[in-house]
């Protein structure tokens, strides 16, 4: 009964109040109206207003009596009140209530109000709420479960007001926003007030008080899932990690804090939290063994983050399956995340059809999973890991991609030295990158990396912790012994010896068939060294002896071995092949690609014969040196005499460069003339080198079998039909070319290996960059549509990067060859 009388009364007091301000036009009624609504919300010492008082006004009349204050800003009795009286009164109503009734009215007068005095005044409002401390006490209320109204749908709207406010405010006050409301600054003070509620329980904790993290756990989320995780986390996880250094109720803190972030936003919360802390041991303290107890944790920890993304960087990995292998409980848990990224790794399709990146990112996780297995896990696994390195060592080492046959080659390489088979340890040849640095560094990781420096710690100084290189390279000088040094010819100034020529017993053949022979008969490595550097410019040189025995010659270097291990000896042997190609080219070229089928030749050879059609074809479509016109007989000297009289063309040069000088010219021609255009050798011999190469691709042999597993040669021969078809430009047989080679290429236009993917668009490339535009509408009318979708498809799809790039490339050059086709046909005809 105490209780309604105690609500009645509020009631009339508020409502008496409001038609004060409504009606009055008394500045001390106007005070005096204020001062009783600041009272409600008004604690502190000599307050007539009682606790149910205060609690009732709360409750049912805050949210109104802002309301009719932002509805009133414009009103003459707020006009009357002086700057100070404003702060002091207006102002404070919305700075000491509840805040998260006063954030909901606050945010809503924004999005409602126009651009007006009101507005700014609402917005300076909003900035002393952010800047005072408020939104701490917000959350702090959650957490002590003191709100007087909650309510699933008020905490949502809450909750989407707290985390969205940037957002709300740029779209209403752009472009004159106000700093703090930028996410620059408003999302690390949201990290700061969440850390201040989080530290308010920890000490209500330790006071025997019972809290709850479930808003401050929502809040966590949602700003993380709304993409601002690295703003965040910036300013949490270090907090965190020193927090819980040495204090188990933060520790007790963080682990409720996570377990109630809502299953739908743990994702973002965890891959933000890995990024930002510094080692396993700060994220064991900060998660616990939220993987044991979440499964949605432990999916993202031990499965998304490792297989099916590829982002993050290797410090990442290493905290993550560092943080696994930390604890007993969790170590389980590595030994699964190994057997899946040795699956993955292994895996032959996954090899074909996702990008070398993730591939690589696999490798890093593998290795590191490995390092971290203690010699009776690495026991119980030992047949497990070794079906791994042998089928995924076979699967790298089949890509025709460079990066994935060194991925695999070092990884075995790693596994092998891991797991000691007996002393056995594999070893390839490799050229080592960056990346194979960074794989084998994995295998011994600085332990430096590692460690976690104990906040308010200093760090020992490098002298004592490691010897200086000064005083460990001066070691061994200690040792030596000093007579030693009287014998020393170190002082002495070597010869330069850069400009000394090689003496040879053999002398370099003059003459083609004598290079022939000894490369036929001889047995002599200087002989056959000195042979292939004279070849190709005696074949350049006299082009009728290169003629004569230019099949036979081609035959012998194709077929011809580095038995001598001769400086260079691919680049001659190449080069010479060239030679001869160009200088004789219809049976050369015949020979050589009738050769690419047939039987007994190895995979290098094959590719070698593309390697030499393809440079002669590049040779032959480009002008001839010889025919370019001199031009020093064209082009008067201009050069002066020391003797004027001896040069008669002298006074004639000096007087029109004076009258030259001298005149105004409105336009002037070419300073020099055009350059003459030459016949193309290559136009005319094109389909000798491109249709005989289409001629058996279909059938496979015993040692060859192009549309199976011998890929990397397939790759090759349709790169190569694209510089062909490239290089048939303005040709008549381009047509032709075109039709033919997207024939052949629709057939294997999805094959799995990327390296072919990439030949097959390059070539779609060189088909519309050569073929003419009104070819391709009446040529490949009834193929234009296919081809696009399929372009399209590549372009969204394809795990290969430069075959997306590609697939884009083609697309563009179709569209504008359409274009250009489409707008010549609508031109009106002269006859017309």
């Amino acid at each position: 009964m105490a209780s309604d009388l105690a609500n009645a009364d509020v009631r009339l007091t508020v409502a008496q109040n409001f038609r004060t301000l409504a009606s009055s036009t008394d500045e001390k009624d106007i005070i005096a109206a204020l001062q009783t609504l600041l009272s409600f919300v008004n604690d502190g010492p000599g307050t007539t207003v009682t606790s149910a008082q205060r609690s009732e006004f709360n409750k049912a009349h805050y949210t109104r009596t802002l309301q009719f204050l932002v509805s009133n800003i414009q009103a003459d009795w707020l006009k009357k009140l002086s700057g100070g009286q404003r702060a002091e009164l207006w102002d404070s109503l919305f700075l000491k209530g509840p805040p998260e009734q006063t954030l909901l009215v606050l945010m809503e007068a924004i999005g409602e109000l126009r651009p007006s005095g009101s507005l700014d005044r609402i917005v300076n409002i909003t900035e002393r709420f952010l800047q005072s401390g408020r939104l701490a006490d917000l959350l702090w209320s959650y957490c002590l479960q003191t709100s007087l109204s909650d309510s699933a749908q008020l905490r949502e709207t809450l909750l989407s007001r707290i985390c969205a406010l940037p957002d709300l405010t740029a779209n209403k006050l752009h472009p004159n926003n106000r700093p703090l409301f930028s996410p620059q600054q408003y999302y690390p003070l949201l990290a700061k007030e969440m850390l201040t509620a989080l530290e308010r329980t920890c000490q209500a904790l330790r006071d025997g008080t019972n809290c709850s993290l479930m808003f401050v756990a929502q809040t966590f989320g949602k700003v993380c899932i709304q993409g601002h995780s690295d703003a965040i986390m910036a300013s949490m996880a270090p907090h965190l990690s020193a927090c819980t250094f040495n204090d188990m109720v933060w520790q007790r803190v963080c682990w409720k804090l996570l377990e109630n972030v809502p299953q739908r936003w743990m994702e973002s919360v965890l891959t933000g939290l890995v990024q930002a802390v510094h080692g396993p041991d700060a994220l064991g303290r900060i998660i616990g063994n939220l993987v044991l107890t979440n499964k949605t944790a432990q999916f993202v920890i031990t499965h998304k983050v490792l297989l099916l993304q590829y982002k993050y960087k290797t410090q990442v990995l290493r905290t993550i399956l560092s943080y696994l292998a930390a604890d007993r409980d969790r170590r389980p848990l590595l030994i699964q995340v190994l057997r899946s990224l040795s699956q993955a790794w292994a895996n032959p399709s996954a090899i074909k059809h996702t990008p070398v990146e993730q591939q690589f990112y696999v490798s890093k996780a593998l290795l590191l999973s490995v390092s971290l297995l203690k010699d009776s896990e690495l026991q119980d696994l030992r047949s497990e890991l070794l079906q791994c390195m042998l089928g995924g060592m076979q699967s790298h080492l089949d890509s025709s991609v460079v990066r994935i046959r060194n991925m695999g080659m070092v990884v075995g390489e790693c596994l092998s030295s891991r797991m000691d088979f007996g002393g056995i340890k594999l070893k390839f040849e490799y050229e080592q990158d960056e990346e194979t640095r960074e794989l084998l560094f994995l295998m011994n990781p600085d332990p430096c990396e590692e460690s976690e420096p104990e906040p308010g710690i200093g760090v020992c100084s490098s002298e004592e912790s490691d010897p200086s290189p000064q005083k460990e390279s001066s070691q061994p000088k200690l040792k030596t012994d000093p007579d030693s040094e009287l014998d020393s010819d170190d002082d002495l100034t070597p010869y330069d010896m850069s400009e000394d020529v090689k003496m040879s017993k053999a002398s370099q053949p003059r003459y083609l068939r004598d290079c022939l022979e000894i490369l036929l008969s001889s047995a002599d490595p200087e002989r056959v060294e000195l042979s292939l550097i004279a070849a190709e410019g005696l074949v350049r040189k006299n082009s009728f002896a290169a003629k004569e025995i230019s099949v036979q010659m081609t035959k012998v270097l194709l077929h011809m071995e580095d038995k001598y291990s001769i400086d260079g000896f691919l680049n001659l042997r190449q080069a010479t092949m060239v030679a001869l190609t160009v200088t004789d080219c219809l049976p050369v070229t015949q020979y050589l690609t009738s050769e690419f089928y047939s039987l007994n030749y190895s995979l290098r050879q094959r590719l070698d014969i593309l390697e030499v059609l393809a440079l002669a074809a590049q040779e032959l479509s480009k002008p001839v040196a010889g025919d370019k016109t001199p031009l020093v007989n064209s082009v008067p000297s201009t050069e002066i005499s020391p003797y004027p009289g001896d040069n008669p063309v002298h006074w004639r040069q000096v007087v029109e460069k004076r009258i030259q000088s001298k005149t105004k010219y409105i336009s002037k021609g070419a300073s020099q003339p055009a350059p003459k255009g030459t016949r193309s050798r290559y136009a005319a011999v094109a389909g000798y080198f491109f249709f005989p190469l289409l001629r058996n691709y279909d059938k496979p042999q015993v040692t060859f079998d192009l549309l199976g597993s011998d890929h990397l040669v397939l790759g090759r021969l349709i790169h190569t039909l694209g510089i062909f078809m490239h290089l048939a430009v303005n040709a008549p047989i381009a047509a032709q070319m075109g039709c033919a080679l997207l024939d052949f290429i629709w057939t294997v236009r999805y094959h799995t290996d990327q390296m072919v993917r990439r030949g097959i668009l390059f070539a779609v490339c060189s088909v519309f960059l050569s073929m003419p535009s009104h070819s391709l509408l009446v040529d490949l009318s009834d193929q234009l549509f296919e081809t696009r979708t399929w372009l399209a498809d590549v372009a969204e799809s394809d795990p290969d990067a430069d075959c997306r790039s590609l697939a884009v490339q083609s697309l563009v050059l179709l569209d504008e060859s359409l274009k250009k086709q489409l707008q010549g046909s609508k031109q009106p005809s002269l006859d017309s």
